[in-house]
């Protein structure tokens, strides 16, 4: 069977928020409508309202976008003209990003209604750690809609090899194709050493383990110059526990400077030795590619999911506990220049290869092309 031409199809992008609210969801969305712009099709985004959705609208580029009000309490996401506005997208195949909200139901009601293909990326929303959380929550969710949608879906979208066994254990489907997220365009390669800024970046929450990043900067031994720069937004509740986590330590060596965007974003991340990422669980966090593709390395766990990264000895490993936090970070800082250029060079290999833009958009183009023909798409997509 030839496969489907992707030219002019509309692949909906189906997310419970189109702006900064959604986190690295968001900017994993942003970059598939690019993906889906580059192979010819047209990429419509659909997502629910929120207040940054018309502010941050220049990050989709040229896709379309449509907002669904919501009713009641954001954290379930219901909007009554969802499933209408998916009918009105005239879709060929809609790609839902992100679980847990009702955007899950919408989907697989749009799914029954079209009979046309229905792909679900989780993002990590099955890793354990998660679902771990909000145990009644989540019940709730599958009994109402996640099983459904689950059900209704052509296929899943796993971002690692982890999270296809994972998104196996949770809804008893083996058939996630696996496509890492795409990185953003290479910066210049630095030729220096930088100053011993360690840099985190994302979502203040506590899945990112910032208790135990400060706990182990204050025990690591470090030049009197380095500084911990934190830059990122969260629910309230958890950016006031972080204020006052660092008002009561008084350590001037540490700042939270809040959530950065485009120029201040990049200068943070084009200035910091190291990002700095000891998470318990993630999909596959796009602020490491963005950081490799700053020329910057990374100091991750192996919550991060990116094992490429050791490898090729773009990032240092680290543990979640703080002691071992510790220990890489003094490692880090006291890296001899060439190795740390070497590092940075690694990052940028990575970034441009098998993280670059046109490698994914590759994989994309064939696993679209075979949903809308109705072949298999997990079979062999990496």
């Amino acid at each position: 069977m030839n496969p489907a031409p992707l030219a002019g199809a509309r692949i909906g992008l189906l997310t419970a928020a189109a702006s900064r609210l959604g986190g690295g969801v968001f900017e994993a969305v942003a970059a598939q409508a690019g993906v889906i712009r580059s192979l010819g099709a047209v990429p419509v985004i659909v997502a629910l309202a929120d207040p940054h959705a018309l502010e941050d609208r220049a990050k989709l580029g040229e896709a379309e976008l449509m907002l669904a009000e919501i009713a009641g309490p954001r954290q379930v996401g219901y909007a009554p003209d969802l499933i209408r506005l998916l009918d009105e997208a005239r879709l060929d195949l809609l790609h839902l990003h992100g679980i847990w909200m009702y955007p899950s139901r919408a989907g697989a009601a749009w799914a029954r209604r079209s009979g046309r293909p229905y792909l679900i990326s989780p993002h990590g929303m099955l890793d354990p750690w998660i679902t771990a959380r909000g145990r009644w929550k989540k019940a709730l969710a599958r009994i109402g809609y996640e099983r459904a949608s689950w059900a209704a879906a052509t296929a899943f979208h796993a971002l690692t090899p982890r999270e296809a066994r994972d998104i196996a254990d949770e809804s008893g489907r083996g058939d996630a194709l696996v496509i890492a997220n795409a990185g953003p365009a290479l910066g210049h390669a630095p030729t220096t050493m930088r100053p011993p800024n360690m840099l985190y970046l994302g979502r203040i929450h506590p899945k990112k383990n910032l208790a135990g990043l400060i706990e182990g900067w204050r025990r690591a031994t470090r030049p009197a110059q380095a500084r911990l720069i934190i830059a990122g937004w969260g629910d309230q509740s958890d950016v006031a526990d972080l204020r006052a986590l660092l008002a009561g330590l008084g350590d001037t060596s540490i700042e939270f400077v809040g959530p950065v965007w485009d120029e201040a974003k990049q200068r943070l991340l084009e200035t910091a030795r190291f990002v700095v990422l000891p998470s318990f669980s993630e999909g596959l966090p796009m602020v490491v590619l963005e950081a490799w593709a700053a020329g910057t390395p990374t100091i991750m766990s192996e919550g991060c999911n990116l094992d490429e990264g050791f490898i090729a000895g773009a990032a240092l490993r680290c543990a979640t506990n703080s002691a071992d936090i510790a220990q890489v970070l003094e490692a880090g800082l006291a890296l001899p220049e060439p190795d740390w250029l070497a590092m940075a060079g690694a990052a940028l290999g990575l970034a441009g290869g098998r993280f670059a833009r046109a490698t994914i958009a590759r994989c994309w183009g064939d696993a679209y092309r075979a949903l809308l023909a109705g072949v298999p798409a997990g079979a062999g997509a990496k």
